[in-house]
């Protein structure tokens, strides 16, 4: 789950219902594409986003995922807080809305995943919201060594392996497990499951 070892995951499906920040993104995009004189087909070219999706979000009509962002501002060698954050906001208090889709991660038939922290504060701490739907597992690979998940269950029952170890748990109960072993978590229920995931990776 944690981030080093997502590069391999297919990006969640482009969503098309613009917001505040949707707005904000789009524009950044826009700006910074007219800055090196680059067309829609270039930009495509290097951040392997299709022309047509380029187009709908500089004409704020997609509202891209953050898979999608992140290979925007890798295109430019700039960051996601570049693209994301709103420039100029110095309060201490960052506030992420719950329709902000440029903090979906992945939205698929096996699980919605939402990012629940800013996307420039150190990654040795990751906080995610999971929707699994019944019957499905979200299966991962080994993370870093000493790589820690803390998993509470809001909703539904479910599953974790870590290794060859196998714990179930349910609404209101909490977990902790190492995922520098392969694991998973399976939807065991036969109602989607809720829960939210704490990635501790430890420092050297």
């Amino acid at each position: 789950m944690a981030r080093q070892r997502r590069t391999a995951e297919k990006p969640p499906p482009d969503e098309t219902s613009p917001d505040l920040s949707t707005s904000r993104v789009c524009d950044r995009v826009r700006q910074w594409r007219k800055q090196r004189s680059w067309t829609l087909e270039q930009l495509a070219s290097v951040s392997g986003v299709s022309r047509s999706m380029l187009s709908q979000i500089e004409r704020n009509q997609a509202n891209p995922t953050l898979a999608v962002t992140f290979r925007i501002a890798r295109a430019f060698g700039r960051t996601l807080a570049d693209l994301v954050d709103e420039p100029g906001n110095n309060s201490a208090i960052c506030v992420i809305r719950a329709n902000d889709a440029t903090y979906c991660f992945r939205s698929d038939e096996v699980c919605r995943i939402r990012t629940l922290y800013p996307m420039h504060l150190e990654k040795d701490v990751e906080f995610y919201e999971l929707w699994l739907a019944p019957g499905k597992a979200l299966k991962s690979t080994p993370h870093f060594p000493g790589t820690r998940e803390l998993l509470t269950v809001a909703k539904g029952k479910v599953a974790v392996t870590s290794g060859k170890d196998r714990r179930e748990v349910e609404s209101g109960d909490s977990v902790h497990y190492p995922v520098d072993v392969p694991h998973a978590i399976e939807n065991i229920g036969t109602h989607e499951a809720v829960l939210y995931l704490v990635v501790i990776t430890r420092g050297d």
